[in-house]
């Protein structure tokens, strides 16, 4: 079933010419858009609801852009696209690892931008529970918040590991392809291969399988994706 409620985007950026100008184009194509134009104030924003996605500049004053995605990823796992002038590949690749789901360099061209948002939207756009999900008796998943509980410990999952987990949620026990998770996964440009889904997977067995080796949570399906499997303990 179709959500008709229009996609709701907060846009946190210092400069008041951008914020009106994105803002309009954005709302041109049916977006319900927010705007702030410190940390401060986007954290308020926070505070009456939570977006759909965020657009982030890094260079802000009072709270930066990566203090306030590190802020908003301790909360909830919301999406964020960095947009800022600060355009180096360390840089894309550091952030892109911890707290954003793309990254798009000022001065921007508004229909790679709108396609990158539409591209994120879409690939978290897998329906899961907000609730817990409950895998066994010592493995719980907290998708929203990115986190674990394994054997009554908490884990904490990176944004990576989170919308693999997600993906596989949305299905549970049933096969998710390695390219359904490759997209899902990583933005496009990223230079990402099946062996990034391989690797992730295995990082993942670590954190919350008993016994990485003989995994009976993350399963693989030889030569076509993996299923996120409940143990026959849990009914649910």
């Amino acid at each position: 079933m179709i959500d008709p409620r229009p996609r709701r985007i907060l846009l946190v950026d210092d400069d008041a010419n951008l914020l009106v100008v994105l803002a309009e184009q954005l709302r041109g194509d049916g977006f319900e858009v927010a705007t702030a134009r410190d940390g401060q104030e986007a954290l308020r924003r926070l505070q009456a609801g939570w977006p759909d996605l965020i657009l982030l500049d890094l260079m802000m004053p009072k709270v930066d852009g990566l203090a306030l995605a590190r802020q908003i990823k301790a909360a909830a796992d919301l999406p964020i696209i960095v947009l800022s002038a600060v355009d180096t590949a360390d840089s894309k690749a550091r952030l892109l690892d911890e707290v954003a789901e793309d990254y798009v360099a000022k001065p921007y061209h508004y229909p790679e931008l709108r396609a990158r948002i539409e591209r994120v939207l879409r690939r978290l756009g897998d329906r899961i529970p907000r609730q817990s999900i409950v895998l066994g008796p010592d493995l719980t998943l907290d998708l929203h918040s990115r986190a674990a509980t394994v054997a009554g410990k908490e884990v904490q999952l990176t944004p990576i590991e989170s919308r693999l987990l997600h993906a596989l949620a949305a299905n549970l026990a049933e096969i998710v392809t390695t390219e359904t998770l490759l997209a899902r996964g990583w933005a496009d440009g990223e230079g990402a291969d099946s062996s990034y889904v391989w690797v992730s997977m295995r990082r993942l067995r670590q954190k919350i399988e008993a016994d990485p080796d003989k995994p009976v949570h993350l399963v693989t399906v030889r030569g076509v994706g993996y299923r996120l499997m409940p143990t026959r303990a849990d009914n649910g």
